[in-house]
């Protein structure tokens, strides 16, 4: 009995060393990616035309403007390690791999990447809208985001069904809130209800690069990233200053050269400019 006894022992210690050293070294962990919008470094309240309390910017040209709606695609998420070496997150799948960013529904700006390995990371890289090769209202490949984006609360897809909605921006401008509605996607040309004769238009697809101020060491703890989307770019970018008028306010109006000046004001142009509307305000271990 003594014997049993001792191996008996000996069996619990072991066990509990082995689930010790499984939980103090962790061999994945997540990242949360938080998105705080701004306009400069004033968060957005969102209103009607006649809100008092919806926050108003101004832009470099002098005009007054507030959102009543906002929101936008994030998907082709990437971390990179110190080392340089490229973790892609889901890449290719739309269900476990995008997110539309609701200001309306803060559960929306808090987006948790799962199963990231354990290491260091010093740059975060994701697309603004989604990559050609995916860009299709595709319900049976991927159905959650399909849903997330078509619900009657987002309204992401396209009207006439050939892909998403990568932003979509409504309010109000000038003193007498005139209408604002920027919906920026990625356009096909063909023929209408013909799938098989559609090519690529405008991509408006943008590709944001972002450096970390500090490593976010994904280990025992799990890192959260405060992105800070800066939507006094929209008018005012490093690309392109803009004054909106009769001619580029709204969707059934502005054309695609004139959506193209949004996208690479928030987006970035993908060359000299590769950050956009993001900078990174923090990184808590």
């Amino acid at each position: 009995m003594k014997t049993l006894t001792k191996y008996f022992l000996l069996f619990v210690t072991s066990s509990a060393l082995v689930s010790c050293g499984k939980d103090d070294n962790p061999v994945a962990n997540n990242i949360t990616l938080h998105f705080n919008n701004t306009f400069k470094n004033t968060a957005i309240v969102l209103g009607d035309a006649t809100s008092s309390t919806a926050t108003v910017n101004t832009s470099a040209e002098g005009q007054a403007h507030h959102f009543s709606e906002l929101k936008y695609v994030v998907s082709n998420i990437r971390l990179v390690k110190a080392d340089g070496a490229e973790i892609p997150y889901n890449i290719n799948d739309l269900d476990k791999g995008a997110t539309v960013v609701n200001h309306s529904k803060p559960q929306t700006l808090d987006y948790v990447l799962t199963n990231i390995p354990v290491g260091e990371y010093r740059q975060l890289k994701f697309g603004l809208g989604v990559k050609p090769e995916l860009n299709t209202l595709d319900e049976a490949r991927f159905p959650n985001f399909y849903a997330e984006a078509g619900a009657n609360d987002t309204e992401m897809h396209w009207e006439w069904g050939t892909g998403y909605r990568f932003t979509k921006i409504e309010g109000f401008y000038d003193t007498d809130n005139k209408t604002l509605s920027i919906h920026t996607g990625s356009t096909v040309e063909g023929t209408n209800g013909d799938p098989d004769t559609y090519t690529q238009g405008v991509d408006a697809y943008r590709d944001i690069t972002l450096t970390l101020p500090n490593n976010a060491v994904v280990g025992s703890n799990a890192p959260r990233i405060t992105i800070n989307a800066d939507f006094d770019k929209l008018l005012s970018g490093k690309t392109n200053t803009i004054t909106l008028g009769a001619g580029n306010a709204t969707p059934s109006i502005h054309t695609a050269v004139n959506m193209v000046k949004f996208v690479d004001n928030l987006g970035g142009d993908g060359t000299s400019d590769i950050t956009g509307m993001f900078s990174i305000e923090s990184v808590d271990n």
